[in-house]
């Protein structure tokens, strides 16, 4: 708590910040917060997504239309809260507590399960109301784990918050000290059907707020730890959910320490701001790159055809793939000076390769199948190019005539809305004019012709 203090007074001594900076950190925890606490949850939202509904209200990519509105409620509540706590006069209440949820939440809505013998349930989680139901978690270790019954719920949340507003008031506990109980307390009761964790970190938002300590992130990538410290707590507290209602701030010691290195993390950022300093943070690099990747990609109409695997496949069997036959066939008279043909064909998938086919020597007479196998063809559907090489090496002793290999390649490159080979762009379903190959197969047979006869005058 040192450290926390250390860091409050000096994040107090910056106070009033320079506009610009207030601004700027305003909007990082804004869309830091809300992105995060919807992640833990199972939001779905890019970063990026996020950014451009909070910021500019536009939807960007494909999004479920169910998360896009969670993560604008979810902003709405950020507000409420804000506006709540600098009203240091009012208490805090169940009633706030509830229009939180039914902000959250916005609706009651039906949730549907499969039963182990194949029948299907539903229940409804009520917006702003308390559970009507029992609900629990399945632990890492497969043990069920209770929170309070819908019976007990009512007195329970009575209790946290006469117990809140009287602590409070004592001054006994530091307002982290404060917010972690109040956190750890909240979600051992569990009092709503769903969206218990987003209402328990915006309370613990509150809480900071309204002593004038930053608000505090807890990052969806660290969800795991943050688990963890729960769960410790709960084998010091017990397994009995009144127990944990009134759980205290000895027993939750772990969960007092993670709270704590997120408010250090948050205090750390703000000084920062206020000194006019950058608040990038290392994974601030990956999030803007992905933003930028997502506007950098092509604006494609809706009504626009956009490659399918059939595309790819389609590209393979009707041109490239006899293509490889024309240029061999085209060879064949270089052919003879040499003692093995290779060819090969890659299928890539970014920067790897992911598949490659192919091997035939001249001696054995093998010929190109008209097809690849099964697997290669299941490869090919996500390949982003078909590289195909062919490769005359082992000069025969009856020559006289420099060991020059040759190296030959055909390659497929795919795109959205085309294709490309030889460096023209093709539309799926078309392909190119005999004219166009009978250029390339030229230029094949006019380098190959060279190579030859400059081995032969070495």
């Amino acid at each position: 708590m040192k450290k926390i203090d250390e860091l409050f007074k000096e994040w107090q001594s910056l106070q009033p910040l320079k506009e610009s900076d207030q601004r700027r950190l305003d909007q990082k925890f804004m869309l830091e917060f809300n992105y995060n606490s919807n992640h833990i949850e199972g939001n779905t939202l890019t970063y990026g997504q996020t950014e451009f509904l909070l910021m500019f209200g536009k939807v960007v990519d494909n999004a479920n239309m169910k998360d896009l509105e969670e993560m604008k409620a979810s902003n709405v509540g950020l507000k409420m809260v804000k506006d709540a706590a600098l009203d240091k006069e009012q208490p805090l209440t169940e009633y706030f507590i509830r229009t939180l949820h039914q902000t959250l939440l916005r609706e009651d809505y039906t949730v549907y399960r499969q039963l182990p013998d194949g029948t299907t349930t539903s229940y409804i989680v009520h917006a702003g109301q308390y559970k009507t139901r029992p609900n629990s978690v399945i632990t890492a270790t497969g043990e069920r784990f209770e929170y309070a019954s819908p019976e007990e719920t009512p007195a329970l949340m009575k209790d946290l918050l006469q117990w809140y507003n009287q602590a409070e008031s004592e001054k006994i506990m530091s307002p982290i000290e404060l917010a972690t109980l109040f956190h750890y307390r909240y979600i051992r009761i569990h009092p709503f059907e769903d969206g218990n964790g987003r209402v328990s970190r915006l309370i613990v938002n509150y809480i900071l707020y309204r002593h004038g300590y930053p608000m505090i992130v807890v990052k969806s990538a660290d969800k795991t730890n943050y688990l963890i410290a729960l769960n410790r707590c709960d084998m010091v507290v017990g397994r009995i959910p009144a127990d944990g209602a009134h759980a205290s701030l000895e027993k939750i010691a772990p969960f007092v320490e993670y709270m704590s290195n997120c408010l250090e993390r948050a205090l750390t950022i703000s000084i920062k701001a206020a000194k006019g300093e950058s608040i990038e943070e290392d994974d601030d690099f990956e999030k803007q790159l992905k933003i930028i990747e997502r506007n950098a990609k092509k604006n494609i109409p809706q009504d626009d055809h956009v490659v399918t695997p059939q595309d790819k496949i389609d590209v393979f069997n009707k041109f490239h793939r006899q293509l490889t036959d024309r240029i061999i066939n085209a060879l064949n008279p270089a052919i003879a000076f040499y003692n093995t043909l290779t060819v090969h064909y890659f299928m890539t998938k970014d920067r790897d390769q992911i598949s490659g086919t192919g091997f035939f020597e001249l001696n054995s007479k093998e010929k190109l199948g008209p097809d690849i196998s099964e697997r290669d063809m299941n490869i090919l559907k996500e390949a982003q190019s078909i590289m195909m090489h062919i490769r005359l090496q082992g000069v025969k002793s009856i020559y006289k005539m420099k060991d020059t290999p040759i190296r030959l390649s055909a390659s497929v490159f795919f795109d959205l809305q085309h294709y490309t080979f030889n460096g023209t762009t093709y539309r799926y379903g078309t392909y190119p004019t005999p004219t166009q190959l009978d250029n390339f197969i030229k230029d094949i047979k006019d380098y190959v012709l060279k190579t030859i006869q400059k081995a032969t005058e070495a």
